[in-house]
């Protein structure tokens, strides 16, 4: 007996079939996106523990049933959205730096994306610093995808430092966790200034100090500990020599 006997006479060809599974998952995708893209902005205004199926429900115009059967849960919907940003800021921060001859060019590069970075979040604010104040106490899936994230960002600065100092730009005694340490001080003080002081020059410091940070590692100024006498040829500050140290 012939197959297609077998089959329901109503039945859709198999390459049909398949080109409407293609499309079913392809709109699955694009509805997942814009769910994601919803939440992402109820991150940055409310914090990721404001996140919530019913929330983006209201926001999206979805059943609360639609959501969920993108995500399952409330903290699998969390973590995604933390990997969505981490994804995004390597798009705008990281891959246009990695363009870079490497040395300081690259890291002068991963520096002000990051800085642009922080300018475009004055008023929605960062989820990797908002999520650490939220999550720096609360143990879990979602405090370790956000920790997870910020490590492989700083492990990223670190390469770039070392080979910095590879190519001869930065001193070979340079210290690249130090240094990245420094750098992101640099990030967080700008952030602060920002958005909750809302300093019109914090952007133009951040530039300032990371210049005077590039200076101290590439030129080995001394540094003088409390409690130890300046350098001479240090310059003075308030009639006291101040040598240039590290921010």
């Amino acid at each position: 007996m012939p197959l297609s006997e077998l089959l329901p006479h109503d039945a859709k060809p198999a390459p049909e079939v398949v080109r409407e599974r293609g499309r079913g998952a392809h709109k699955g995708q694009q509805t997942r996106a814009t769910i994601l893209e919803a939440a992402l902005n109820l991150a940055s205004q409310m914090g990721i523990e404001g996140l919530s199926i019913g929330a983006l429900a209201e926001v999206t115009g979805m059943s609360k049933s639609g959501v969920f059967a993108h995500f399952g849960s409330r903290e699998e919907l969390q973590i995604s959205v933390i990997r969505e940003y981490h994804e995004r800021f390597e798009e705008e921060v990281f891959r246009p730096a990695i363009r870079q001859p490497r040395g300081l060019p690259r890291l002068r590069a991963l520096f002000d994306n990051w800085v642009a970075k922080v300018a475009t979040e004055i008023d929605s604010g960062c989820i990797y610093i908002s999520g650490a104040v939220e999550f720096d106490d609360r143990p879990g899936p979602v405090r370790d995808a956000l920790a997870g994230m910020v490590v492989t960002w700083h492990g990223s600065l670190v390469r770039a430092i070392r080979m910095a100092v590879d190519m001869g730009h930065l001193r070979a005694d340079t210290d690249p966790m130090q240094m990245q340490f420094e750098i992101h001080g640099l990030i967080l003080s700008l952030h602060h200034d920002a958005r909750f002081l809302r300093s019109p020059d914090a952007i133009d410091r951040a530039r300032t100090a990371f210049e005077r940070v590039l200076q101290f590692y590439a030129l080995g100024a001394p540094v003088t500990l409390p409690g130890q006498a300046s350098p001479s040829g240090a310059a003075t500050v308030g009639g006291a020599k101040a040598p240039l140290t590290p921010v």
